[in-house]
């Protein structure tokens, strides 16, 4: 670990796990194109797919010296975002960011065998389950037709890339169905590469054209909070209903963004999938970064596993 991201180091090279700066001379594996996870360097070579090279550069954020395959790296999909990969080299696995359950257009992640785990465990504490997610599906379609009926637009939020396009590919079904402008401009661009979503008018073009007027509709738009002003003018002029969707969510809690409704949905493992994970890999030796590390790692032990969170200098050259 370094200030610059995660760096392995052997004799032959020096391989960056999603830097902060891509660094010359070295291989700088981008796992995705959520942005604390992009780059802002343009130096050495980038291994990354090429959905993610397009994704990062409507996010204003060029991948350069851009490639999507390498001798003795292999890329597995991490089913987190459209574009997500894991990496696996001299038999290290790092996962990126992770989830190994469908999720719509979404497959669950694949995993191969390793001595070496590196992997994240945002939701690495026993409390963080979700529901399976035709029940998460069910509850959220009961919830739209309740207030369908009394005439009330419903907005489902959740982040922009990833969870807004997963929300418009479970629910598109509902009619009408609009998009808040950012979330169209990355769905457009998720069907120029091959994911079927459903089209659908920016909340602008809706509104300039007085079809937010002719309620019910629903809409997706970025996960924001109550005091936002696009969530403000959208109660005061339409009386529309908020659902927010993620892993945060917990029955009758609003995880800071007071939403009219909070549903737990996950781009990431939960507590179980991440325990999971590790058998499956088999590895020797987990290493545990990004979110609940001493926690996780901590369990993980009392399991017989040799883990530890993964601090500065802890790789050493071990490749």
């Amino acid at each position: 670990m370094t200030k610059n991201g995660i760096a392995c180091r052997n004799s032959r090279m020096i391989v960056n796990l999603d830097p902060k700066s891509s660094v010359e001379n070295n291989i700088n594996f981008v796992s995705h194109a959520h942005s604390d996870h992009l780059p802002n360097g343009k130096n050495g070579i980038i291994l990354a797919t090429k959905e993610t090279k397009e994704i990062a550069n409507i996010r204003g954020r060029e991948l350069t010296n851009h490639v999507e395959y390498l001798d003795n790296f292999a890329l597995y999909d991490s089913g987190h975002i459209l574009g997500a990969r894991s990496l696996l080299f001299d038999d290290v696995f790092y996962t990126g960011d992770i989830c190994t359950r469908d999720r719509g257009f979404l497959k669950a992640a694949t995993i191969p065998k390793c001595k070496t785990l590196i992997t994240e465990c945002t939701f690495g504490k026993p409390e963080f389950v979700f529901p399976r997610l035709d029940e998460t599906i069910k509850k959220v379609n009961e919830l739209i037709s309740e207030l369908y009926n009394k005439g009330k637009p419903v907005i489902l939020l959740g982040y922009q890339l990833g969870k807004a396009q997963t929300l418009s590919h479970l629910f598109g079904h509902w009619d009408p169905v609009y998009y808040h402008d950012s979330v169209k401009e990355m769905n457009d661009l998720h069907r120029k590469l091959g994911i079927d979503i459903k089209p659908g008018l920016g909340h602008t073009e809706a509104a300039s054209k007085g079809l937010l007027e002719k309620k019910p509709w629903v809409m997706v738009a970025p996960l924001m909070s109550e005091s936002n002003q696009f969530i403000k003018d959208m109660k005061s002029k339409y009386g529309a209903v908020t659902i927010g969707f993620s892993g945060w969510a917990k029955s009758g809690l609003s995880y800071g963004r007071k939403n009219d409704y909070s549903m737990p949905l996950s781009d990431h493992c939960d507590y179980d999938e991440l325990i999971d994970l590790v058998k499956r890999t088999g590895a020797e030796k987990i290493y545990t970064v990004h979110g609940f590390v001493e926690e996780f790692a901590a369990d993980l032990v009392k399991m017989g596993f040799d883990a530890q969170p993964l601090r500065e200098n802890s790789l050493d050259e071990f490749l």
